[in-house]
């Protein structure tokens, strides 16, 4: 019932920026929380970045911590990532989780180059 479409990947250099952006399609997006993963090359996925259907609490790996910041409004989830390091390259997938349903968009590819 929920469709998830990522888009804002691309090439940045080391230090700079980019937004990520998640639009939802569905009639019951507030009841879902969101997350962000990432997965490199040759590595498992991991979790980066989560946020409750409220949008009061959200939650972090360490390693983005201070530089990444997720949000969202009643259609999109967002992720913004200041200081990009080259380990941040990785194909980055939206995740909406509500009771048993468990959605993922189709990811989106960030390249950091040093």
């Amino acid at each position: 019932q929920v469709q998830l479409v990522e888009s804002g990947g691309g090439l940045a250099l080391a230090g700079g920026s980019l937004r990520l952006s998640c639009a939802a399609s569905g009639r019951t997006f507030s009841s879902y929380a969101m997350g962000w993963f990432r997965q490199a090359p040759k590595k498992e996925r991991e979790f980066v970045a989560g946020i409750m259907g409220s949008g009061g609490h959200t939650t972090y790996a360490d390693s983005v911590k201070g530089r990444f910041t997720i949000s969202r409004d009643n259609r999109k989830v967002y992720l913004q990532m200041n200081g990009l390091k080259s380990e941040d390259t990785a194909i980055y997938y939206c995740q909406g989780r509500y009771g048993t349903v468990e959605i993922w968009g189709q990811g989106t590819q960030v390249t950091v180059s040093s």
